[in-house]
């Protein structure tokens, strides 16, 4: 069938996209993450670009309006204006903003909305981005409390947009006529958490006891901001019988500036046989106890295996012991020692309530059962767990409070509740307790024994996307004004609600379903969805630390997704080898599940569009034979062609800052990989594997160039250049191999790959003799020296000389041998309009030079070289990071990386820049 190509298809202004996408990340108050945590969310703006550009139509599918190259290429720039402003974050509820790209989305779809389904919402991100763009909106996920998540952004605040507040407070001091959005009901949130506070603190306030301040900080009291523990064991050397602590550092505060470093000191009693703590000021922390995986005896020095720590824990012999106390006095923060009193003030019983479900094993990510934590409940002190569940059985009652206080403001008293699509008081209600419960949720990740002080802050339990055992912690007080506090949480909720689109004539919907029954239900959907990858994180295991105390708060409200003691395990599509009980079945379970899924989406997906995949596996991770490839990336590009699926785009989106280093310093993609694809026509033909690279050599050039064109940086290049290269393999019913069997994705990723090398060394034509001398002397020493008899032969080759790439500056030369010149080598006043020996090679090296120094600098010399000269430059960038990265010459590629990285905006600067380009090096 003939289709009407789509914006995604063909361009994206991706350093935009990108740029926004990290942009983000340094977002906080008002950012729908700050909802309530989930792992590994893509950013909004990408989302939110990818679903835009998906139905927007490309200038190329209207030849009648757009006839030419260059009218095609101006209705580009246009829809990429608005693309441009869409993506902004401060534009995220800009009303024109947002009605000038619905409007383009109209006019592609003929006035028909097509609806939009994430069948692995997870966060909600995508479901929630279709509903801003006015788009009907579904989405769905096995996981509890990703469903719970999703509902609280797209499904509830619609239900309730508009509305202003039910508090008396409110209601009786407000002065605002129109609440936007979510405003009201964000409003009340902070009521009511309020409100809770306040009646916790009545209840329990009396366990978390103030400090008293010495007299250099004003004397008096003040509020405890977080005590700090260790854990401790039983030593094993006889000489000591008391207990000893596990601490992976003494730092309360590290040096900053003029102020010294603050620490606690341990000193050991051999006589009583105890550890007394004190606060040090200035002088030098000792090491932590645990360092590498060892333990040490802090009172004699003996060392303790990890083993012996773990069969004391086991044992049920590991205690704690108070060891500081943070405070917030009226001239900042203090720090002291732990009293009887505080410490005694945390010797509470386990409360009735507390999580009882015992904690599955995950050794990946959830290995603390080694030290006896088997249970949920275990991961918190018995104070905590106080805290924890008086705020949890308050939510009880504040259902009741607003439900009255809603009836008062004018809503219904029709008694149907929020699962049932109630609009009224009944309905309210519900909303603010789960609003609430999510506060309470995030008090959980501050709350917990794994959450630890970070020299500032208590720093939440999941600083990753895991468990870890951790041996000091801090206990955050729940009703100071500082870190990990109640109304803190709270903030954090009513921000992010207070933000969120909240579009009135478009509700969306969000269930707790598996994937492939949900996109049997939705038909004719626009697939836009985040899948699991592979042997990924099991979000499953984690999600039960919230999920048990979620079920406990909401089950009433929610029974449907809170019907299972702990989340759905069996069913999450991963390759979970300790789950499945081997290698080969873990892999089996995650290639059948996801084959027909992706089958569904070849059969149900809407014919006028294609489906978008966020794919964030790196293609090159594992070496196998001549080659290297990634398993999770071979598996799902594999099960796309098996399904029907036609790729008919893919492009990397940036959500980390350039420049990274991984382990070894290579360089890391920074990319979330966006896969757009079409089902393949039923007539489509086989091909021989000649045919396939023929087509593959007539097309790939001319896409590695536009890719170059649009600035792809060359760590995200051969990710990139999948998608051209898979366009052509899918295009065909199957491609076949000599001896006639079809072949697999791997060998066509490996064709893929030496193409893109080609495409690459093609660029060396266009270059001059010293620079290809250059080139070729890079790719086999690097900046090593080398012997003049190697290089007269490679000048032969090359068709250049010594003394030429001497005067063209690219090398130095003595005692017989020669070298390349490197970049902290070169003259910064160097003037391209008075040179010369003027190449290629001496302008990519001084671009980066100069960008080092400055942007500016970068565009001042872009400007004199003038565009011909700095697009060569810039093609030879791309090859010499290609060769770095073979070579692992990590400086460099991440040198290299970054040029092509910031060439868009050092060319825009060029252009705004006074002065006029030197047009006569265009020609050299």
């Amino acid at each position: 069938m003939t289709y009407k190509r789509k914006l995604i298809e063909v361009a994206l202004p991706l350093d935009v996209i990108s740029a926004a996408s990290a942009r983000e990340k340094s977002i906080r108050h008002g950012h729908p993450s700050t909802l309530h945590l989930w792992w590994a969310r893509r950013p909004l703006a990408a989302a939110r670009a990818v679903l835009w550009a998906s139905l927007v139509d490309d200038p190329s599918a209207h030849p009648g309006r757009f006839p030419t190259e260059e009218d095609q290429a101006a209705e580009r720039r246009r829809l990429f204006g608005i693309l441009e402003k869409l993506v902004v974050w401060k534009n995220s509820n800009n009303p024109e903003v947002l009605a000038d790209a619905g409007a383009e989305i109209e006019a592609s779809c003929d006035g028909v909305l097509p609806n939009v389904l994430d069948p692995f919402c997870g966060g909600g991100t995508i479901p929630l981005e279709a509903q801003r763009l006015g788009l009907p909106a579904y989405g769905g996920d096995l996981n509890p409390v990703a469903v719970l998540i999703s509902k609280a952004q797209v499904e509830i605040p619609p239900r309730f947009a508009g509305l202003p507040p039910v508090n008396p407070e409110s209601l009786a001091k407000s002065a605002i006529d129109t609440w936007e959005r979510a405003q009201g009901l964000a409003e009340d949130i902070g009521y009511y958490g309020q409100w809770m506070r306040d009646q916790a603190f009545e209840r329990i306030g009396h366990l978390y006891p103030k400090a008293t301040l010495p007299a250099r900080s004003s004397g008096g009291a003040a509020d405890v901001v977080a005590w700090i523990w260790a854990r401790t064991v039983r030593s094993p050397d006889p000489s000591w019988h008391g207990s000893v602590p596990l601490v992976r550092s003494w730092v309360l505060r590290g040096p900053k500036g003029n102020k010294p470093v603050i620490w606690i000191e341990p000193a050991v009693d051999r006589c009583s046989q105890t550890i007394r703590y004190r606060i040090r000021t200035g002088g030098t922390p000792p090491a932590g106890t645990v360092r590498r995986g060892v333990a040490t005896c802090l009172a004699t020095g003996t060392p303790m295996s990890l083993d012996h720590v773990r069969s004391e824990a086991l044992a049920g012999r590991m205690g704690s012991d108070l060891i500081g106390v943070v405070a917030e006095g009226s001239r900042g923060r203090t720090y002291s020692q732990g009293t009887k009193e505080h410490q005694s003030a945390a010797l509470v019983d386990i409360p009735s309530g507390s999580p009882s479900s015992p904690l599955d094993l995950y050794p990946r990510s959830i290995s603390i059962h080694l030290y006896g934590l088997d249970h949920w409940a275990k991961l918190f002190t018995n104070r905590q767990l106080v805290a924890l569940t008086t705020f949890s059985s308050l939510l009880t009652e504040i259902r009741e409070l607003v439900k009255d206080d809603a009836c008062r403001a004018g809503l219904s008293e029709d008694g149907l509740r929020l699962r049932d699509g109630g609009l009224g008081a009944a309905a309210y209600a519900d909303a603010m307790v789960t609003y609430l419960a999510f506060a309470v949720d995030r008090c959980a990740d501050y709350w917990s024994t794994i959450a630890t002080w970070g020299g500032g802050f208590v720093a939440h339990t999941f600083g990753r996307q895991a468990i870890p055992m951790v041996w000091d912690f801090a206990e955050a007080n729940p009703f100071s004004a500082s870190t990990g506090n109640w109304s803190g949480q709270v903030t954090w909720v009513q921000k992010a609600v207070a933000g969120l689109p909240a579009v009135a004539a478009q509700p969306g919907r969000v269930r707790q379903a598996d994937a492939r029954s949900w996109l049997r239900e939705v038909e004719s959907s626009v697939v836009c969805t985040d899948p699991p990858y592979y042997d990924n994180v099991g979000y499953a295991n984690l999600s039960d630390f919230f999920y048990v105390w979620l079920r406990g708060n909401v089950a009433d409200i929610w029974p449907d997704e809170c019907a299972t003691l702990l989340t759905p395990k069996a069913e999450e599509l991963i390759a979970n080898t300790y789950r499945h009980g081997s290698r080969e079945k873990a892999r089996e379970h995650f290639e059948l599940g996801m084959a027909d899924l992706l089958r569904q989406v070849a059969e149900t997906h809407h014919r006028e569009f294609p489906a978008t995949i966020f794919y964030a596996f790196k293609q090159q991770e594992t070496k196998r034979g001549q080659g290297t490839t990634s398993t999770g990336w071979e598996t799902f590009l594999q099960g796309l062609v098996d399904a029907g699926l036609r790729i008919t785009a893919t492009w990397p989106v940036r959500t980390e800052r350039g420049g990274r280093l991984g382990s070894g310093n290579t360089a890391m993609l920074a990319s979330s990989i966006v896969i757009a694809c079409r089902p393949r026509p039923a007539d489509a033909p086989p091909a021989t594997r000649r045919e396939f690279l023929d087509a593959l050599e007539n097309e790939f050039l001319a896409a590695v160039r536009r890719l170059q064109d649009q600035a792809i940086a060359p760590v995200d290049m051969a990710q990139s250049a999948i998608g051209p290269g898979m366009e052509v393999f899918s295009r065909y019913a199957k491609v076949l191999e000599a001896d006639g069997t079809p072949m697999k994705v791997r060998a066509a990723l490996s064709l893929i790959n030496e193409a893109l090398e080609e495409a690459l060394s093609s660029e060396e034509t266009e270059f001059d003799a010293p620079t290809r001398w250059a080139l070729t002397w890079y790719e086999q020493y690097g900046h090593d020296p080398g012997l003049f008899g190697d290089v007269e032969t490679l000048f032969k080759a090359k068709v250049t000389s010594l003394d030429m790439v001497i005067q063209a500056g690219i090398v130095e030369s003595k005692g017989g041998k020669v070298w390349l010149r490197g970049r902290d080598k070169l003259d910064p006043e160097w003037d391209p309009l008075t040179d010369k020996r003027f190449t290629v090679w001496k302008v990519a090296q001084q671009m980066i030079a100069c960008l080092d120094r400055e942007e500016a600098e970068a565009a001042d010399l872009l400007r004199k070289v003038g565009g011909g000269m700095g697009d060569r430059a810039r093609r030879l960038a791309y090859l010499l990071y290609q060769i770095a990265d073979r070579k692992g010459r990590s400086e460099d590629a991440v040198a290299y990386n970054g040029l092509i990285r910031a060439w868009h905006d050092v060319a825009r600067l060029a252009t705004a820049r006074q002065g006029p380009i030197a047009q006569t090096l265009d020609g050299m």
